[in-house]
């Protein structure tokens, strides 16, 4: 068997999908570091023109093995190799969504919460899962353009913020238009010139992916997608922070026994209390959060607003820029801090019970951060 035979015979087989599904996944798992690495967000920008350019040779030249007399008849070595791969384009497409579906699963989990945020985050999940058994459907048009334009939608939700130092609507805005034009590009080079296809089908495959394009513009409204590239690194409730040379120090309620405790969940009425808040977020960018409080007497009622305390943060430590509020004589109840971005979306959520006040004084531990 000739080693070329060898190679196709490798690629026929049933456990290859999972193969090429599993490698995307791995390297990025192991390769992945922060989503303001250059590096790192050049490589995603790669896979995301390389899945461009398998979506329009499959629209192009279907995944058919084509005839030996199609393969002799005058084309340069460049497009007879492009002919000869039709039937591995689904294997490539499937690890280029594989690879870019768990590079987003990684850098959207760092900013989903358990609240809104969390809809798109658990979206990109299920589609990460799926993709590996998406092999036999890999060659419909309108599957692999709406696939297309959400990697596109993706990526550019937190590689512009990165680039351009902003995190606004109208940088959000930006990306969905781009989205959109590189969706549209990949259309048009699928139907150009191209007397196997019709105009009446372009619009049928383009519609769902500019349909999908609005939806996720309206998550975005809805607060349902997680306000990358910015993660909550570190928060809690203290009784005390103060600043230390480069550190700051945490000072909390805690027993000898309560080795996991890093800040308090109960804390006294009618006593200064402070929310701290390590927020990670790229280097270049400079931005407001907020620590918005919300309080409620007791669970049979919904959270309400009590105070929105702006901070301002700079982009660069791994660690996550470290800020804090605060606030004297809250009243007994449960009380929550959001903290939040500028448009409202949710970077992190801590929550703290306040409670009547007794005599014991609190045992207090300090941490650095």
């Amino acid at each position: 068997m000739s080693p070329l035979a060898r190679i196709q015979s490798a690629f026929s087989r049933p456990f290859l999908p999972a193969v090429c599904f599993l490698s995307g996944v791995t390297y990025d798992t192991l390769t992945l570091t922060r989503i303001d690495r250059l590096f790192d967000n050049l490589v995603l920008l790669i896979y995301v023109l390389l899945l461009g350019v398998l979506i329009v040779l499959t629209g192009r030249l279907g995944i058919e093995p084509p005839p030996d007399r199609e393969l002799a008849a005058g084309f340069s070595p460049a497009v007879r190799w492009a002919l000869r791969m039709r039937p591995y384009y689904p294997l490539g497409i499937q690890f280029l969504l594989g690879s870019l579906f768990s590079a987003y699963a990684v850098f959207y989990s760092q900013s989903a919460t358990l609240t809104g945020t969390a809809v798109f985050f658990a979206l990109l999940v299920v589609l990460l899962i799926v993709n590996e058994f998406l092999r036999n459907r890999l060659s419909s048009l309108c599957l692999l353009v709406s696939l297309y334009a959400l990697v596109c939608f993706a990526f550019f939700t937190f590689f512009l913020p990165v680039m351009t130092g902003y995190m606004n609507v109208a940088v959000f805005l930006l990306g969905a238009v781009l989205s959109a034009a590189a969706t549209f590009r990949v259309v048009q080079l699928i139907y150009r010139n191209n007397p196997d296809r019709s105009r009446l089908e372009a619009v049928r495959v383009t519609a769902p992916a500019f349909s999908l394009i609005g939806i996720l513009i309206g998550f975005y409204f809805l607060n349902w997608i997680p306000p990358v590239p910015l993660s909550l690194k570190y928060g809690g409730i203290y009784h005390e922070v103060k600043k230390a040379g480069d550190r700051f120090e945490l000072s909390f309620d805690k027993r000898w026994y309560q080795v996991w405790k890093r800040s308090d969940t109960t804390f006294p009425a009618d006593e200064p209390i402070y929310c701290f808040s390590a927020v990670f977020a790229p280097v270049d960018l400079n931005t407001t959060i907020y620590h918005h409080w919300y309080v409620r007497a007791s669970s049979s009622r919904p959270f309400t607003h009590a105070d929105r305390i702006p901070l301002k943060i700079s982009g660069g430590r791994a660690g996550g820029y470290r800020a804090y509020s605060f606030k004297q004589r809250l009243d007994p109840g449960d009380w929550r801090v959001d903290v939040e971005t500028e448009d409202g979306r949710i970077i992190g959520r801590i929550a703290v019970t306040v409670e009547a006040q007794d005599a014991a004084r609190p045992i207090l531990t300090t941490v650095s951060y």
